[in-house]
């Protein structure tokens, strides 16, 4: 402490500082703590109160999970929780019931990982985490209801997750009702003779495994052998949101390859017509609607059948006008086709460079598996310059031509939209046309160009592609498109199509089901175990919550991370007391041996429900109770899928977290456990708080803190170093706590801080200089309220001047305002003006000082708690009526009009603000300066807008 410091605060004991706001917060949180201030009541159930709090207005706020790092919380981490903080202490001032709570999405690789490399359990390492977490953020004053908060790793939590997950693996798809229906119900059609089976034998000549295979086609939860991203160097399968563009996995960096694996899938593409058509009911920023719309992809177009032997290649196309041309069909690499029409030996006649080099098609074909299989699906799609692919041997027949049609593999076709097959038309498709010229393809004209390349192909130096056109050389015995434009000859085909039975109108998605295996420990079990004839069992709800087991060796068997023929080991597999159980299921068939799943659930599955266990965390017999639920997130005006009123988080997650949790509601809502069809109906995107990466010559950070700037340069320990705008992070050597400025300023300064940055949705660097301005506005705060040498307040019984007065309705007003519609920074902005006002005020009235400190109370609240107190109050400020402005004084007495002659100011007039057009022209046409300016010349034309702006046009 400096000499001058110590002085000051000699002379001034009672003055604002880090010390008395440290001790000034610790009070207030333990009182918030200890008289449950932040208690929102539910309708009914242990948390039940008092009905005339209930009958309130009810909010409903959330942030997006937090992960629980080790690394514990830098300055950038709060920002979205005091954004949410700072709205919820709002609503609850102006009477609303407020849900504010937070809990920890705690399973996850991460844990895992530590695990593995210390032997630290997962549980011991995330409880720990959680625990500095809480502590970090208690010291912040977020005002939680902290009897709400949950742990996705409490299997009092994780109980309920398996329950939901075999509703929806006990659930199926009613395309008729457009609803998820019990499989019971399924069953009972089968048996009832309603719904034929696959291969029309009666329900009850199948076998149990038989049944098995059957429902598992419909199931919303369904275990199958599909390509999956398979990581080596993770021992783990991926999901594609998991996979960068470089076809590596986002956490480790490893390269990832397509392997077939047995994996649980959810079958959220039964509801793609639904996640698209409910974004028009929700309040969500349109570039994340638009991400999801991309995501889910929706196009209309017809399913085409092309016979290849005894099998059939369904390609799905948005252009089946121009099935006349395609002259060859492309398979993804990892079709289910492939093998079984690849022939032993190559046609007699075939092209030396459809061959790739080699003596068989089943050679050919495997090589170019695993050239495919080391590219990601970005890689994949990328507009290459060389074209790559093989023919499979095989020759399928085109359904309107009767042309035999030859069938490649080529990476350009992804299993994950339409069929994974096409008919190429490489007259009209530009990767087709590349395609075609680099194998000497034939290439067909079905669509009339507009310009004078001709009709011919052959000569053409790119692809035609156009819905303004006319078709040619579409035509058969049996019908003719030649001379339609393409949406009626689309309309044509698809019926002609229809009719024969090889082909109809469909619509596609790019959607595909949601891979929900993971080869970990540190997950979800699956309630679910196998018979002897590896059948699948729900467990029943009184064997659950089903916990993890403990195991020797937490990590999953990793292997080499370029090979990529191998398969995943899973850490539970290895336990095989636990795996191979006897148990009676209560299906009247006594006990049985089976053999548990051992994948887990990915991490994205506690976070698909928590907003609904935040309603009811410690309901033991039901998820969340009916009428909790109705209260809190049901349907209403306005809202009209419910949902939460305001979630606060990052885009990053707009297709993977949002999509999935909108897919989990909308079962329970047809399965009639919830009321809202919808998990949130507002959603808010926070910007990111950056901070300045400082790098030595060989491009390592080094500590942001220990770096010198010096004539417009930077510099560390001697050396200069590059200075770039990022992230914030403890790897990047620029991280910042909250602790450390907490220490220095207190949190009411931090918080202040956060939200002056700047608006809240944008990005902003983080600047420790700049805290010093909103702490001296708290002690400018203090010092208006407190006498720094004695403590006594020093506010007075008066009535305030008119300027007081309107500088502060002014400010009411436009705080209400600003905090309403989250804009933090400029509601600072007029309380900043307005206590700056109260400043150059000789002796503050008590009727100003009050409101001042309940309008700074929702962003600075243990500041304005102890204010209130020491202004004579017993009640918390929490809870208080938040100030309302009088209309008289917020309207200003007078307003500057502009007049203007020839666009050039020429008077300004003081003016009413509610005079009319006809009283401020007359006011602006006589005024002496105007006159003047005229010179006797006429008027053309007088524009007004009143009260701010004459416009003379002389003639």
């Amino acid at each position: 402490m400096s000499e001058t410091n110590s002085a000051a605060e000699v002379a001034a004991p009672h003055r604002y500082t880090a010390a008395l706001a440290a001790d000034i917060e610790a009070r207030w949180q333990d009182f918030w703590d200890a008289n449950g201030t932040y208690e929102a009541p539910n309708p009914s159930g242990d948390l039940a109160g008092a009905p005339e709090t209930v009958a309130l207005p009810k909010k409903f706020i959330m942030d997006m999970f937090p992960y629980p790092s080790g690394a514990g919380l830098h300055v950038g981490h709060p920002l979205g929780f005091i954004a949410t903080d700072v709205h919820a202490r709002y609503h609850r001032m102006t009477g609303h019931n407020v849900l504010h709570t937070l809990g920890f999405d705690a399973f996850g690789l991460p844990a895992e990982q530590y695990a593995v490399q210390t032997g630290t359990h997962p549980r011991a390492s995330t409880e720990a985490n959680i625990v500095n977490m809480r502590r970090q953020l208690r010291r912040l004053g977020l005002g939680h209801d902290q009897r709400r908060s949950i742990e996705t790793i409490d299997p009092e939590y994780y109980k309920w997750t398996q329950w939901i997950f075999l509703r929806i693996f006990n659930s199926w798809y009613d395309d008729e009702a457009r609803r998820a229906r019990p499989i019971d119900e399924l069953v009972e059609q089968f048996a009832r003779g309603e719904r034929p089976t696959p291969d029309g034998r009666p329900w009850g000549d199948l076998s149990a495994a038989e049944r098995a295979d059957v429902l598992s086609d419909h199931r919303l939860a369904y275990a199958s052998d599909a390509p999956v991203n398979w990581c080596p160097g993770l021992g783990t399968v991926l999901a594609n949101e998991e996979v960068t563009a470089e076809g590596r996995s986002e956490r480790g960096n490893y390269p990832v390859f397509k392997a077939k694996l047995r994996q649980w899938n959810m079958r959220i593409t039964a509801y793609a017509d639904r996640l698209l058509d409910d974004l028009d009911g929700l309040d969500w920023p349109e570039a994340i609607k638009l991400q999801q719309r991309n995501w889910i992809g929706r196009s209309e177009g017809a399913r085409v059948d092309f016979p290849v032997g005894d099998e059939k290649i369904t390609v799905f196309t948005t252009r089946q006008d121009t099935l006349f041309g395609a002259t060859y069909m492309v398979l993804a690499p990892e079709h289910e086709l492939v093998e079984k029409i690849t022939p032993a030996a190559w046609p007699e006649g075939t092209h030396e460079v459809w061959t790739g080099g080699h003596a068989t098609p089943a050679d050919a074909v495997a090589a170019y598996r695993k050239q495919a299989a080391a590219k990601s699906d970005v890689e994949r799609q990328a507009d290459a310059k060389e074209k790559t692919g093989v023919f499979t041997g095989a020759y399928a027949i085109n359904p309107v031509s009767g042309e035999p049609t030859p069938v490649f593999i080529a990476d350009y076709v992804l299993m994950g939209y339409g069929t994974g097959a096409i008919m190429a038309v490489p007259a009209h498709d530009s990767r087709d046309f590349a395609f075609a010229r680099a194998f000497e393809l034939p290439m067909r004209c079905v669509v009339e160009p507009a310009d004078d390349r001709g009709t011919d192909p052959a000569a053409w130096d790119a692809a035609f592609d156009s819905y303004d056109a006319k078709l040619i050389n579409s035509a058969n015995q049996e019908i003719s498109l030649n001379g339609l434009g393409v949406t009626d000859a689309k309309a044509a085909i698809t019926d002609w199509l229809a009719e024969r039975g090889i082909g109809e109108g469909t619509v596609n998605f790019r959607l595909r089901d949601w891979l929900f295996s993971r080869q970990r420990y540190w997950g979800e079990p699956f309630p679910i175990v196998y018979d002897e004839d590896g059948v699948a069992h729900a467990l029943p709800e009184s064997m659950l919550p089903l916990e993890l087991p403990e195991v020797d060796d937490y990590s999953p068997r990793t292997f080499d991370p370029e090979d990529a023929d191998t398969s995943p080991e899973t850490p539970l597999s290895r336990n095989e007391d636990w795996v191979n159980v006897t148990l009676d299921l209560g299906d009247g068939n006594g006990p049985q041996r089976y053999r548990r799943e051992t994948n887990t659930m990915p991490n994205w599955a506690g976070s698909c429900w928590y907003e609904l266990r935040y309603l009811d965390p410690h309901n033991s017999e039901r998820f969340v109770a009916p009428d909790t639920e109705r209260y809190w997130m049901g349907p209403r005006e306005g809202q009209p899928h419910g949902g939460v009123d305001l979630y606060v988080g990052g885009a990053e997650h707009a297709v993977l977290h949002l999509l999935y949790a909108r897919f989990w509601s909308k079962v329970l809502f047809d399965l009639g456990h919830i009321s809202s069809s919808e998990p949130f109906h507002k959603l808010y995107n926070q910007g990111m708080i950056q901070a300045y990466v400082y790098r030595d010559s060989r491009g390592i950070a080094v500590p942001a803190a220990e770096v010198e700037e010096r004539d417009g340069a930077y510099y560390y320990q001697g050396e200069k170093v590059s200075r770039l705008l990022g992230k914030m992070g403890k790897s990047l050597k620029n991280a910042v706590t909250p602790d450390e400025i907490c220490a220095e300023y207190g949190a009411d300064t931090l918080r202040l801080y956060e939200m002056a940055m700047g608006p809240l949705d944008v990005s902003r660097p983080w600047d420790t200089r700049a805290v010093v301005g909103q702490y001296r506005l708290l002690q400018r705060l203090w010092r208006n309220v407190v006498d720094e040498a004695t403590g006594e307040v020093t506010v007075v019984d008066a009535e305030p001047d008119e300027d007081t007065l309107r500088a502060l309705h002014k400010a009411v007003d436009g705080v209400r305002q600003d905090l309403a519609g989250l804009r933090f920074n400029t509601a600072i902005a007029k309380i900043t003006e307005l206590n700056n006002h109260v400043t150059k005020v000789r002796q503050v009235p008590r009727s100003v000082a009050e409101p001042l400190v309940l309008l700074i109370a929702p962003l600075a609240p243990h500041i304005a708690e102890e204010l209130w107190r020491k202004l004579g109050h017993q009640d918390s400020v929490v809870h208080h009526d938040f100030p309302v402005a009088d209309p008289a004084y917020v309207v200003d007495e007078s307003v500057t009009c502009v007049v203007q002659l020839k666009g050039k100011v020429k008077a300004r007039l003081e003016v009413s603000p509610s005079i009319s057009d006809e009283e401020l022209e007359k006011l602006a046409l006589a005024d002496e300066a105007v006159v003047a300016a005229l010179g006797g010349a006429g008027i053309r034309k007088v524009i007004v807008r009143a009260p701010k702006l004459v416009n003379i046009v002389p003639a």
